[in-house]
C-alpha cells in the first residue's frame, strides 16, 4: 500500500505515520508529501526521510485539486494521510483515491468541527463549554468540513483548571501515535473504511 500525506504546517502526525512505515511498524511506503505552503516544516522532514514532496497552491497550479489528484496518481497512491492540512479536498482528488483519504481532528466530531474550527480555535471551544472531555477524531474526508465517515475517536479527559493550552498540547500528543494505531487497523482489516 502507497501512502501520500497532505501537511500544511508541522505534520507531525504524518512524520509518526511515515516513520512507522520506515521502521516496519505499518506494512506499507509513506512515498509522498504534498503542501500548500512553501516553507512548510513538513516538507524539510518528508526530504530528510527521502518521501518526494510537491508544493502545489492556487499560486503554482491554475486547478490545485487536478495538480494534487494527478500527482496521486502518477505515484499510485493507496491511501492519503492528512495531518493539519489547512484547505479543502476537492472532489478530482477525492476521485482518485480508492482506498481514501483520511483526516485527523483535534476534538470528537460532530463537536467542534467544520470550517473555521482548526487549531487553537478548537480548544479554546472545549474550554469555553467547560467539557469535562475532549479527544482525536480520524474520520474519511468527503469535501466538506470534518464531515465525512467517522473511524475512530479517542477520548482525553479535561482537568478542571486546564487552560485551551493545556487541552491543546494534550490533543497535539496524543495525535501521532492514535493516527499510526488506527491506520494499522485499517491496514489489518480491523477497520473498515466502506
Amino acid at each position: 500500500m502507497n501512502i501520500a500525506f497532505l501537511a500544511s504546517h508541522n505534520g507531525s502526525a504524518a512524520k509518526a505515520v511515515t516513520e512507522a512505515c520506515l521502521g516496519g511498524v505499518l506494512p506499507a511506503d509513506a512515498v509522498l508529501l504534498i503542501s500548500n505552503n512553501p516553507d512548510s516544516k513538513a516538507i524539510a522532514w518528508a526530504k530528510d526521510l527521502h518521501l518526494k514532496t510537491a508544493v502545489i497552491n492556487a499560486s503554482n497550479a491554475a486547478d490545485p485539486d487536478l495538480a494534487i489528484a494527478g500527482l496521486l496518481e502518477d505515484n499510485a497512491i493507496d491511501l492519503v494521510v492528512c495531518s493539519g492540512y489547512m484547505k479543502l479536498i476537492g472532489p478530482k482528488t477525492i476521485a482518485v483515491v480508492h482506498g481514501g483519504i483520511l483526516n485527523v481532528h483535534p476534538a470528537l466530531l460532530p463537536k467542534y468541527g467544520g470550517k473555521g474550527m482548526y487549531g487553537r480555535h478548537v480548544h479554546q471551544a472545549v474550554f469555553n463549554a467547560k467539557d469535562s472531555e475532549t479527544g482525536i477524531t480520524i474520520h474519511l474526508v468527503d469535501g466538506e468540513y470534518d464531515h465525512g465517515k467517522v473511524i475512530a475517536q479517542k477520548k482525553l479527559p479535561v482537568a478542571n483548571g486546564e487552560s485551551a493550552e493545556s487541552i491543546e498540547e494534550k490533543v497535539k500528543a496524543a495525535e501521532p501515535s492514535f493516527y499510526v494505531e488506527t491506520i494499522s487497523k485499517i491496514l489489518s482489516g480491523e477497520i473498515s473504511l466502506r
